[in-house]
């Protein structure tokens, strides 16, 4: 049991580390195809003695081996330059933006799984209803709807027409509540989908059908039995959402001028303030891969199929 789990933490921490270093050396070949890397590590209006300093410090006066590998073993240390604009050490002014797209991020896997989870179940356990049609109006809606859009409408109706809440900034919790709004209609309507479909299934298994001949009322069937193995195919793919939530607030940030991760690499991005727009990508991949890892390692205790050594069947108790 113990090498088992040893061999696959060491596994996916390869993985990982291929992944890394994948989108290091993206990064990387992206800044030399678009044209001088230096233009984009210069503030506006640098002397040329500057600019001689900065090649000097990132090795561009070097072989295109060697600046990889020294672009490398800064990357490692988390060291992309200074960000000309603000006037400090890319990575961290990244960093200081961090704790406040985690909580927009956060409220909004909230809002996902709080209205996601109630809907899929309602829908999975009675499917082909009015209830079902109504929730399937809700998932198609979370999944046309650009986060942009959907943003100004939200804006529109409970910042400007209603006064309930604040429009932009951050300014207690009532201003993550329309950003956040906005940046959950997608997961949630995959949510949706996914659970229901997966509860669908579910419900038709021997083990539900036992549970029902013992005399157990349905809240007991589902919540009990049924539900920890639906949900295994929607906590599987949170991995896959928290990499979109984390790109989206990109968007969200932008629309209610939240000051995030996000609004700083646009900014960046329109400034060319080049170190930023590599820190942010590298640490953007450092989060997705890092929660790929835990939801990895918390489905195969959920689920005793795919339990480090066991071989006891699926099902659930009966």
């Amino acid at each position: 049991m113990v090498l088992i789990l040893v061999f696959f933490l060491m596994s996916r921490l390869v993985a990982t580390l291929a992944v890394l270093l994948t989108v290091v050396s993206l990064v990387f070949g992206l800044i030399h195809l678009s044209g001088d890397p230096l233009a984009g590590l210069v503030p506006p209006g640098a002397s040329p003695a500057q600019q001689d300093s900065i090649r000097r410090q990132f090795g561009l006066d070097q072989p295109l081996l060697s600046q990889y590998g020294l672009f490398l073993r800064r990357a490692a240390q988390g060291d992309f330059g200074d960000s000309w604009r603000a006037r400090r050490p890319a990575m961290e002014a990244v960093l200081t933006r961090l704790p406040a797209t985690l909580a927009l991020t956060g409220a909004a896997l909230g809002f996902a799984l709080l209205l996601g989870v109630p809907l899929g179940i309602v829908a999975g356990v009675r499917p082909r209803g009015w209830i079902d049609f109504l929730v399937g109006l809700v998932v198609f809606g979370g999944q046309a709807m650009p986060g942009f859009w959907l943003g100004t409408v939200l804006i529109v109706v409970f910042a400007i027409k209603l006064d309930w809440l604040p429009a932009s900034g951050l300014d207690g919790p009532g201003s993550l509540v329309l950003p956040a709004m906005a940046l959950a209609a997608f997961p949630l309507a995959i949510v949706v989908r996914l659970l229901r479909t997966s509860l669908i299934e579910t419900m038709r298994l021997d083990y539900v059908r036992t549970a029902r001949a013992k005399g157990l009322n349905e809240t007991s069937v589902v919540v009990g039995h049924a539900l920890r193995n639906a949900a295994l195919p929607a906590l599987a793919y949170a991995g896959v959402q928290a990499g979109f939530l984390l790109g989206g607030a990109v968007v969200v940030e932008a629309v209610f001028a939240y000051p995030g991760m996000g609004r700083l690499v646009l900014q960046a991005v329109e400034d060319r303030d080049l170190p930023v727009v590599q820190a942010f990508v590298v640490l953007l991949a450092l989060l997705i891969v890092a929660i790929n890892l835990m939801v990895d390692v918390l489905a195969r205790w959920l689920d005793p199929r795919m339990r480090f050594g066991a071989g006891a069947p699926s099902g659930g108790s009966a």
